[in-house]
Formats: structure tokens, sequence, C-alpha cells
């Protein structure tokens, strides 16, 4: 099964607890003003993958010790097949990597961030998500920022769908950040680049974007123009 990606990143800091595999969908349909992923949005850009190809790098993930797989984008759901395809052998490995399927104390959890809202979510968007440990909804608000961790806005909702979910996430549903929430990765290229994961608190981005101005960085494109 082909999936379209933006890209992937590990170890992923700061979109849910611990070292993850980040995994970024290609395609965004519902463009919201003000978010920093508009690379993301183009249904034709990004690459074509197999997901076949992601598990074998999630299951390598796993082998270094990764705490958990965040599926992000651009609109996980806009691909839901693929979505569906992805969760469901993620846990597969997750489970084999844990010895069973006990839902224990320990092992990976999986979270996947939506632009939908929960009324949006129809039957198919629903199958997609059935793997997932908890989700993330929400259109991101410019005009509503939070401090809570690993939201961008504040009507943005943390919904833990499993057991496992709700020991990973219950302790985070009202935990506010403490300092800084982007993480800041340099790409060898070509071409070469950074790019800045997470969600930003109002006006980190152009402390990141002046920090690496100062840094002697040349910034040609930076996707989180307003």
């Amino acid at each position: 099964m082909e999936v379209r990606i933006s890209g992937t990143h590990f170890p992923l800091e700061t979109l849910g607890p611990g070292q993850r595999l980040g995994i970024w969908f290609q395609g965004c349909a519902l463009a919201c003003p003000g978010c920093m992923s508009r690379h993301t949005w183009a249904p034709e850009g990004g690459t074509t993958e197999e997901v076949s190809g992601l598990l074998r790098m999630w299951e390598e993930a796993l082998g270094r010790g990764a705490e958990g797989l965040t599926v992000s984008g651009g609109e996980p759901l806009d691909q839901p097949e693929a979505l569906a395809g992805l969760l469901a052998g993620a846990a597969r490995a997750r489970d084999r990597a844990d010895g069973g399927a006990d839902g224990g104390e320990g092992g990976a959890d999986l979270l996947v961030y939506t632009g939908y809202e929960p009324d949006e979510l129809t039957a198919a968007r629903h199958r997609a998500l059935r793997g997932a440990d908890a989700v993330i909804t929400g259109r991101f608000r410019v005009a509503r920022p939070t401090r809570l961790v690993w939201r961008g806005s504040a009507n943005q909702r943390l919904r833990p769908l499993t057991a496992r979910g709700e020991r990973r996430y219950a302790p985070h549903l009202a935990r506010e950040s403490a300092g800084g929430r982007l993480q800041v990765v340099a790409q060898p290229g070509p071409p070469a680049g950074v790019r800045v994961h997470g969600v930003p608190l109002r006006g980190e981005l152009r402390a990141v974007e002046q920090g690496l101005r100062e840094a002697g960085v040349t910034l040609r494109s930076p996707s989180w123009r307003p």
C-alpha cells in the first residue's frame, strides 16, 4: 500500500511523550491560517512511500528505544486507508516488541494529529483511527493560543482511545508547557535546510528564525510565514 508523506524523523521529542518516530502525511485541504507546516498542504508534494517501508522504519526505531509513534501532517485522515494500515501494522510491531498485546505499563503508544473536529469523524475516519492509542483533534486556531502541551491552540482536544492511551496521556490532559516546545533539525540535503518540529507558543517561531539568522543560516522561504 502506498502513502504520500512529507517526511519522517527520529527521535522526535516535541509531539508526544518520550522519544518518538514522527511521520508527517502529505496533503491537507483544511489549510488553517497561520499553520507552520504549509509545505505539507499540497497533495502532490512530498514523496510516495510504501507503508511496509514505514513499518520497517518503525521497527528500527523500536529497536533504538522509541517510546511512541506520532502521525501528523498534512492531514492523516485524508489518506484513511494508508493511515489504517500504518497504525494496524505499527500496533502489531509494538506488541511483538512488548512480548504480547497486553497493554501493559511499558511499550510504545501511537498518537495521531488531525485537524478534523470530533463531529467530522465519519465511519471511515473512525476506522482509520482504530489502531491509535490517542488522538489530538481540531483545527489550528491561530487566535486561540494555549500553553497545553502538544496542542497548538486552545480548542484542540487530546483524547485517549485505549487503556494504554489513558495511562500514557491522562497525566498530560491539562498539563502546561514549562518551556520552549520546538525542535530544530538540520536537513543535510540536497538541498540543505532545517525543519522545525513541534507546536510553538506565540512568538516562538520568530525567535527561532532570528536565532538561525544570527547563526548564519539563510532562510529562503520559511513555511511558517503567516
